[in-house]
């Protein structure tokens, strides 16, 4: 068996062009969607992903404005400019990069972000919703990977579905998502005896971890979906998932690979959401 590759990149490029027809209907009306993007520091992970992001915004018709502080600044600085954000009516979304330097209180900060802003899903308002079944925003990982399920026509209902990694920023939502789509889920993590276990009955198997290669072939049922969420950096500088991609996709049915899978759909889905709150607000105003 070969698994059918999800690809990332070209599913990424069919959600972005309707993106930017949404996006250029709502410019036209005067409410072009608009992100802001907060970076704090010098990271050069994060300051790549801030660059992505800002480039994505540009392709989609998206208006974008980063926002860099040094990462010695005084954390109220940023709080009184998310406030000012949330109360710009051109900004549509925010997003505070993470992580954050050690002096900062990270959920303080994102606590700050208005709900109706919050494009990344993370402040406690919004999880609660998720919880419930009535998501405003739903994280853009997890968002990412039920676009995948469905685009590809993978049944969820009934299914074992088990996660790798009990993240605020993957695995707990993307547990919930799972269930609210009538899965059978299980979440493992650092203190799971016998992983090999539950990842061998999975019919859904979810890897983030964030171990290059932990998730061997023997660990995998035949015919699983496999979805990579983890991205890491070898020391010959290539990038590599959280799966052993060769030999897994020679079991697997369908599986992403690492990069081109699940990456390009999480700034895809930040497009997403920020769109969403940008039309709910045209709606709103009328």
């Amino acid at each position: 068996m070969t698994a059918l590759i999800l690809d990332g990149n070209a599913l990424a490029q069919k959600l972005r062009a309707d993106f930017k027809t949404r996006a250029d209907a709502l410019t036209a009306r005067g409410a072009q969607p608009g992100l802001a993007v907060i970076l704090v520091g010098e990271d050069a992970a994060s300051q790549v992903y801030v660059r992505n992001k800002v480039n994505a915004c540009a392709q989609a018709g998206l208006r974008s404005e980063k926002i860099t502080y040094p990462a010695d600044v005084e954390p109220q600085r940023v709080l009184t400019r998310i406030a000012e954000l949330n109360a710009d009516p051109t900004i549509h979304g925010i997003l505070v990069q993470l992580p954050l330097p050690r002096h900062f209180d990270s959920d303080a900060v994102l606590a700050a972000i208005s709900p109706d802003k919050d494009v990344d899903g993370f402040h406690a308002e919004n999880v609660g919703a998720l919880m419930q079944g009535h998501a405003r925003f739903i994280p853009c990982t997890p968002y990412g990977v039920m676009k995948f399920f469905g685009e590809a026509g993978i049944e969820l209902k009934g299914k074992e579905a088990v996660v790798l990694g009990r993240s605020n920023i993957v695995g707990k939502p993307m547990a919930m998502l799972l269930m609210q789509a009538n899965a059978t889920v299980t979440v493992c993590h650092s203190q799971t005896r016998d992983l090999a276990f539950h990842t061998r009955r999975a019919d859904i198997l979810i890897a983030a971890l964030g171990k290059a290669r932990f998730v061997t072939a023997d660990m995998v049922k035949p015919g699983a979906v496999v979805i990579d969420v983890g991205i890491n950096r070898l020391p010959d500088g290539k990038l590599c998932g959280d799966v052993d991609f060769p030999a897994v996709s020679q079991i697997a049915s369908a599986i992403t690979p690492v990069p081109g899978g699940v990456g390009p759909m999480t700034i895809t889905m930040l497009l997403a959401n920020t769109l969403e709150a940008a039309e709910r607000k045209v709606g709103r105003d009328g």
